[in-house]
C-alpha cells in the first residue's frame, strides 16, 4: 500500500509541474541560453547546447525518461536523478542539491545552472551520449539559422 502512495504522489507532483511546463522554440532557446551566458561556457557554443537539448528533450522542459537502472532523466537536459538532483525514489548523489521536480517547468535557470555542474565535470557534454552521437564534430550552425543572433557557432572542444 506504501508503493501505491509513493506512486500517486509522483504522479500528482509530475501533473503539477507540467502545468508550468513549455516547448520551447528553437530561437526562443537560443536566446535564453545565450543571455544565461552558456555560449563559450567550458568551451562549448549555443549550438552545442541547442543540439543537445533538441535530442534529449525535443526542448519540452516537462519531459521525464525513464531508465532500464530505475533512475529518470529530467527537464530540458535529461539530468539525470541517480547524479544530479533527487526524485525521492532514486538512490542519489544530488549533485545539483535540487528536487527533480523544479526541473520540469518552464524557469530555466535552475536547470542552466545544473547543467553547468554536469558540464564543469571531467566529462563535460560527453555526459549526454546525445551530444556525441549528433553534435560533436558536426555543423552546429543550423541551430541558430533565422535567429537573429550573433554567436560563435563552432565547437572547440570535447572533454574526454
Amino acid at each position: 500500500m506504501e508503493a501505491w502512495g509513493t506512486v500517486v504522489a509522483i504522479l500528482a507532483t509530475l501533473m503539477v509541474a507540467t502545468v508550468d511546463a513549455k516547448i520551447y522554440g528553437r530561437c526562443e532557446l537560443a536566446v535564453k541560453l545565450d543571455k544565461a551566458g552558456l555560449n563559450g561556457f567550458k568551451g562549448y557554443t549555443i549550438g552545442d547546447w541547442m543540439c543537445m537539448a533538441h535530442y534529449e528533450s525535443g526542448f519540452d522542459t516537462s519531459f521525464v525518461d525513464h531508465n532500464p537502472d530505475g533512475s529518470s532523466d529530467y527537464g530540458i537536459f535529461q539530468l539525470n536523478s541517480a547524479w544530479w538532483c533527487n526524485n525521492g525514489v532514486t538512490p542519489t548523489w544530488n549533485l545539483c542539491h535540487m528536487d527533480c521536480r523544479d526541473l520540469l517547468n518552464r524557469h530555466l535557470l535552475d536547470d542552466i545552472l545544473c547543467a553547468k555542474q554536469v558540464v564543469s565535470s571531467r566529462n563535460g557534454m560527453t555526459a549526454w551520449d546525445s551530444w556525441t552521437k549528433h553534435c560533436y564534430g558536426h555543423d552546429l550552425s543550423e541551430w541558430l539559422k533565422g535567429c537573429n543572433m550573433r554567436v560563435r557557432i563552432d565547437s572547440k572542444k570535447m572533454n574526454s
